[in-house]
C-alpha cells in the first residue's frame, strides 16, 4: 500500500501529507475500514518527518476522514469514504485564475483518454465505473444529493479515475488525477452552480455504454456534452470565454 504514497517537497510537508492521504481516499483508492500503512512506513514513502505525518493525520482525523486505533492491533484506519472539499480548498495552490487553464488541458485530454480507455478497457475496469453510476442512484432514490451535494461530486470524479484507470497506462492515470484534484478545486472556486443529478447519471451511463461500444463517434460525442457542461458553467460565471479547439 504504500508505494502509492509519493515523496513530499519540504516546504510543504504537512499540506501535503493531507492532501496525498485525502486524495486517495477521495478518488476511491481507500475506502472506510481500510488500514493505512504504518506510521513508519508512510513518513517514509512522503520522505516526511514522522511528527509532520502525525499532524496530518490529526487534521484528518478531526475532519472525521480517520481515526487512529491505538494498540498492537490498532493503526491509521480510514473513517469515511467522504472528504469535505472545503479541507482540500484549505491546501490547494490552485487559485481562480488557473481554473480556465485547467478546463482547456481537461478538453484536449480526457476526450483522447476515453478513447484509449474503450481500447484497452477490462470488464471488471467497466463493472467499476458502473459502480459508481449505481452509488449515485442510491443518493438519488434515498433524496440525499441536495444534503451531500460534495459526496455526489466526490463520486463523479471517481467515474473519471475509474475510466483513466481503464486505460491501463499509470502515466495517463497520474495526469488525469492531476487534472481532476485541481477541477474539484477549480469548481468549488468558481462555479455556484450545483448539479443537475439527474443528468450526471445519464450522462455518465451514455460515457460508459459509448465505451462498451467502442465507436469513436460516439465517444467524442458524448465526451463534448460531457466536458461541455462544466465549460459553459464557468464561461456563463465568469463572462470569460476558454480558449478551446474547435
Amino acid at each position: 500500500m504504500e508505494a502509492g504514497f509519493e515523496p513530499i517537497g519540504p516546504r510543504r510537508a504537512f499540506e501535503g501529507a493531507v492532501e496525498q492521504i485525502a486524495q486517495r481516499i477521495r478518488h476511491g483508492d481507500l475506502g472506510e475500514g481500510d488500514r493505512l500503512p504504518s506510521e513508519r512506513q508512510l513518513a517514509e514513502a512522503m520522505r516526511i518527518s514522522r511528527p509532520t505525518l502525525r499532524e496530518a493525520v490529526k487534521v484528518l482525523s478531526k475532519a472525521g476522514v480517520l481515526e487512529v486505533h491505538p494498540g498492537a492491533t490498532g493503526g491509521i484506519f480510514v473513517a469515511s469514504g467522504y472528504v469535505p472539499i472545503e479541507l482540500l480548498r484549505q491546501q490547494s495552490d490552485v487559485r481562480l485564475a488557473e481554473v480556465a487553464g485547467v478546463l482547456e488541458a481537461r478538453r484536449l485530454l480526457e476526450p483522447q483518454v476515453a478513447r484509449f480507455a474503450a481500447e484497452n478497457a477490462s470488464e471488471a475496469d467497466f463493472e467499476r465505473m458502473q459502480m459508481t453510476i449505481e452509488a449515485h442512484k442510491q443518493m438519488l432514490r434515498s433524496g440525499e444529493v441536495l444534503e451531500r451535494e460534495d459526496r455526489f461530486l466526490q463520486l463523479d470524479m471517481q467515474f473519471h479515475v475509474r475510466m483513466a484507470e481503464a486505460t491501463g497506462n499509470a502515466t495517463v492515470v497520474g495526469l488525469m488525477r492531476s487534472l481532476l484534484r485541481r477541477l474539484e478545486i477549480g469548481r468549488d472556486l468558481a462555479l455556484r452552480q450545483p448539479p443537475i443529478p439527474e443528468w450526471v447519471v445519464d450522462i455518465h451511463e451514455r460515457t460508459l455504454a459509448a465505451l462498451r461500444s467502442c465507436d469513436d463517434a460516439a465517444i467524442a460525442a458524448v465526451m463534448d456534452e460531457h466536458l461541455g457542461g462544466m465549460e459553459r458553467a464557468w464561461e456563463q460565471e465568469t463572462g470569460r470565454k476558454l480558449r478551446l479547439l474547435g
